[in-house]
């Protein structure tokens, strides 16, 4: 195995894990999750309590 087999190997694998997390971000199943998320910080500041 020379360098650039490594380098391509090592770049298919970043691609491999970058989609992965792309479609785990956009799936239908951690929207509701991802909500919450998002409105907690509105929350908090229409609280009136400090953070």
């Amino acid at each position: 195995m020379d360098i650039n087999s490594l380098r391509t190997a090592v770049t298919l694998l970043s691609l491999l894990v970058f989609l992965v997390i792309v479609a785990w971000a956009y799936s239908s199943r951690n929207k509701a999750h991802f909500d919450d998320l998002a409105s907690m910080a509105l929350q908090d500041e229409a609280d009136g309590r400090p953070q």
